[in-house]
Parts: C-alpha cells; structure tokens; sequence
C-alpha cells in the first residue's frame, strides 16, 4: 500500500513539474528503503517524513527543499527503481530547464518574489537619520531652547525636540544609540541637538571631538547673576522648601565670600569652562549667542547663527512679534496654524526678588571671570 502510495506521489510530482531526480540525500534513502521493501521502523519513520514531504510540494506546487548535494546526480540512484531512472532520463532531455533550475510558472515566481522581504533602502524622500552637525551645548537659563525653536524655521536644519544628555549621561549607550534619537534629514540639511548641561561637563568636549572635530558648537550666554538667579527661580517653582538664594550662593555674605560649589554659581564661570573646550576645538568652531541679545533683536542674533552653520539667511524679523506679557519674543504664527507660537510657561517668567547688595557682591565676584571670558572670545557682553 506504502508502495503504491509513494508511486501515486511520484506520478503526481512530475505532472506538477517537481523534478524527481532532485529530491536529494533523504529522497534516494526513502526510495531504496522503500523499493528494497524492508519494512523495519526506521524505514517507516524515513518514509512517512518523505511522503509527507512529497505530498506537501504536490499540494502547494513548490521546488522540493534540496538537502544534501544542491544539484545530485541521476546516476546516484544505483538500485534504485527502473521508474526513478527513467525519470532523471527524461529531465535531463534538452527540452527541459538545466538542472537546478526552477520549474515554476510564472504566477508561483511571482508568490515567491512576494514573499521575500526587500532589504531596507534609504528613501531619498524620507532621508537618513546621521549624527548631529552642529550641538547646543550651553547653557542652562541662558536660552538654548529659544535659538533652537527659532533656528529650527529654517527647512535646512532638522533638531531633535529633546535634550538627548548623551555626551553627559547615556555615552555608554554608543554612538549609534544617539544616532537613533535624531531625526531624518535629506542630503544637504543638518542635523542639530541641544543640551545645555553639556558645556559645564568636564568629559563632554572630548566626547564630541571623538565623534567629531568638525561638528559646530552654539553656547548661548547670559549675564551670570541674572542667568544665576533665573536657574534659582525655576528650581524653586519644583521644589518650594529651597533654601534661600542668599544661603546658597554665599558661603559667608558678610565677607562675600561666594559658593562655587552650587551649581548656579559654578555654571556662569564661562572662562573656566571654556578653557576646557579650547582643548579640543577651535574658537572658531564655537558660536556665542547673546541672551540679552536674543531677546531685544532675535533676528539678529539668528542672522549670525545662520551665518555660522554655513546656512542662507531665511529666519528673519518677518519671524517674530515681541510678547509683552512674557517679555519675550515669540514666532509669528505660520499660514497653516491658527495661532502665534511662544514658548513654555516656563519661559520668561518672573524672576525671585534678590537683595540688591546680594547682587552688587555677586557682579564683584564675576567681574574677573567675565572680563577673561571677553577677551577669550573677542567680544564684550557688557555685563554690569
């Protein structure tokens, strides 16, 4: 009956164009199992695997899985059946395809392209998501988050809407984890992120200068105290219970002795910081935005960063509107929205009330770091 089934089978492949002679190694064991009619349980167990195998192909009309040898030879069935001889006889007629190759018609080629999945292309539409060009790395309060919403007008630049902290606390992650957060941008554009804490991180410009000594760095400063007293002041909105200003920022206020160690201090000793960055970067790889500047002439200050991220000058005054509730310069509203777009609630809110003589001790105490810092870059701030 096992017999009789198996030739069934054969028949029935050859009708369909199953070539016969290609079954490989296990194919030829089942035939010589089967013909030599040794009924033992192995060869059972070899036959119904086979005759499943066969009855699957006969079924779904696909090229049998070839296992062993990938183009076996009609001779390697020595003892085997007159009928299998005959049939690799008549496969290997000059009608037929060269062994090995496919017998399908052209609906079962088509099923099979179907079901391959294309490797993945890069879209030109879409773009490429690449490793930043150009970094925000500073400085908190200083008003890295303005220069990016305003730069991020211009259809050349692409930023990533989060500070990523990759060079400060995820570097672990490597590079290509970083790469994964920014977003895609077609041949021509450039990537930008923002992380203000980057610029007060001792590892961070060595980091950069590792994954890039061409990338362009934007450090946005501000007047010390005022940025000082800024950072306090949003500190205090998420945690009520703070000291007072005074008893942070001064170690002895009637010595005027200041607090180094507290990071809204430490952060607008712009000299000290940049002395570390000059190690790996050029100055003129580094671009200095005003904050007080970037609030009175936004467009401005815009025109010189455009200028240089190597970009022609789109964002221009046409752009903003002064907000005389935040005090601060928002974007006029675009054709498609309904509405002006300012930032956060958090932006541009109403600073603490500091002692004056509080104040006056901490513009003595940045007057030298400040001055440093002028000459460094080659510009007076101004702030007094």
């Amino acid at each position: 009956m096992g017999c009789q089934l198996f030739n069934a089978l054969l028949e029935t492949s050859g009708k369909i164009g199953l070539k016969r002679c290609t079954v490989g190694i296990h194919g030829e064991m089942a035939c010589a199992l089967l013909f030599s009619r040794r009924c033992t349980k192995t060869a059972v167990c070899v036959l119904s695997v086979f005759l499943s195998y066969v009855g699957y192909c006969a079924l779904f009309h696909a090229d049998p899985l070839i296992l062993g040898d990938p183009v076996p030879s009609c001779n390697q069935a020595d003892g085997g059946s007159r009928r299998l001889r005959l049939s690799c006889a008549s496969s290997s007629s000059p009608s037929s395809p060269p062994s090995g190759a496919a017998e399908r018609p052209p609906s079962a080629l088509l099923r099979a392209k179907s079901d391959t999945p294309s490797p993945p292309v890069s879209h030109p539409k879409f773009g490429n998501k690449k490793l930043p060009n150009a970094i925000i790395v500073g400085v908190k309060k200083g008003g890295t988050r303005a220069v990016l919403e305003f730069i991020r007008i211009h259809p050349d630049v692409r930023a990533a809407g989060t500070e990523t902290h990759f060079f400060d606390r995820n570097y672990n992650r490597g590079l290509e984890w970083y790469r994964g957060l920014m977003p895609r941008t077609l041949d021509g554009q450039i990537t930008m992120e923002k992380t203000p804490s980057y610029f007060v991180t001792k590892e961070t410009p060595h980091r950069i200068a590792a994954m890039s000594r061409n990338a362009k760095l934007i450090v946005v400063v501000r007047d010390p105290v005022t940025r000082a007293i800024s950072d306090y002041t949003q500190t205090l909105s998420k945690s009520p219970d703070l000291p007072s200003f005074q008893e942070l920022a001064f170690r002895n206020q009637s010595t005027g002795s200041v607090d180094t160690s507290w990071n809204a201090i430490r952060i607008g000793l712009y000299a000290l910081h940049l002395e570390n960055w000059l190690r790996y970067f050029p100055l003129d790889h580094i671009h200095f935005v005003s904050g007080e500047r970037l609030i009175t002439d936004p467009s401005g200050e815009l025109a010189r960063v455009q200028d240089f991220l190597g970009l022609k000058r789109i964002v221009t005054d046409k752009h903003f509107y002064f907000n005389r509730t935040k005090g601060f310069p928002c974007l006029k509203k675009p054709e498609s929205s309904g509405s002006p777009r300012c930032l956060g609630k958090s932006k541009g809110r109403t600073h603490v009330q500091i002692d004056r003589d509080a104040i006056e001790q901490l513009r003595d105490f940045y007057r030298p770091f400040n001055v440093k810092f002028y000459e460094m870059v080659g510009h007076d701030f101004k702030w007094e």
